[in-house]
């Protein structure tokens, strides 16, 4: 009786291989060298030393789980959460600078400007990215062991396993997709948030990203004038 249950289970209530490492790793450190060239007016007090923080404990995560994120690891995830919150922090310190720069008719290069607020709000999408990847289900590794039955974001192959392979499991990439669209649409395209932190994330994201959006274009254009 308990296996004609757990065959007629959602595919997402099983176990899968988990997510490589590298990706998230590459994108992390893309992250950090973005922030690394930012222009010290922008830029959090002591950025070198920040990015030198950063940038040991995304090594640490590496030696600690290297090849793949198959199952739920504590010091891991724990070193994962703290780079996030510094990530987090640090851009959003720039995104505030560069506000205020802007208010204040501090920028005068319409080139620099659309080049540091591209490097800000691309780093805001990786940053969301990464905490949807870090909590939908209890983290990568929790939804390897499918420890989480119930989803705090539906995906399309969720809805209709039709659409996808046997065993279907979001990766990364599918919540940089996401964060992406959200900065870029300010509203939620094919991926739905079910839970109320999910949906709280996605309006703070989509705020911000309209902040800096509409603030840097339209300095852009009344310097370009």
């Amino acid at each position: 009786m308990s296996q004609e249950v757990n065959s007629q289970a959602p595919f997402w209530h099983h176990t899968h291989r988990g997510e490589p490492r590298w990706p998230i790793s590459l994108v992390v450190f893309t992250v950090i060298f973005l922030q690394w060239t930012l222009p010290a007016s922008l830029n959090v007090s002591n950025s070198r030393l920040l990015c030198g923080v950063e940038a040991s404990v995304l090594l640490v995560v590496n030696i600690l789980n290297p090849s793949r994120i198959s199952s739920h690891e504590i010091w891991p995830r724990r070193l994962n959460l703290a780079l996030l919150i510094l990530m987090s922090g640090a851009n959003l310190i720039s995104i505030g600078n560069l506000i205020n720069q802007l208010l204040n008719a501090g920028v005068s290069d319409a080139k620099e400007l659309l080049v540091t607020g591209g490097a800000i709000w691309l780093t805001n999408v990786v940053v969301f990215a990464l905490w949807y990847w870090e909590f939908d289900r209890g983290g990568p590794g929790a939804r390897a062991e499918a420890r989480d039955h119930i989803p705090d974001f539906m995906f399309p192959q969720m809805s209709d396993p039709d659409l996808a392979e046997p065993h279907w499991a979001a990766s990364f990439f599918d919540y940089l997709y996401m964060s992406f669209t959200n900065s870029s649409a300010f509203s939620p395209t094919d991926v739905l948030p079910l839970r109320r932190w999910a949906k709280g994330l996605m309006l703070t994201q989509s705020l911000t990203s309209l902040v800096v959006v509409a603030l840097v274009i339209a300095r852009a254009v009344n310097i370009l004038h």
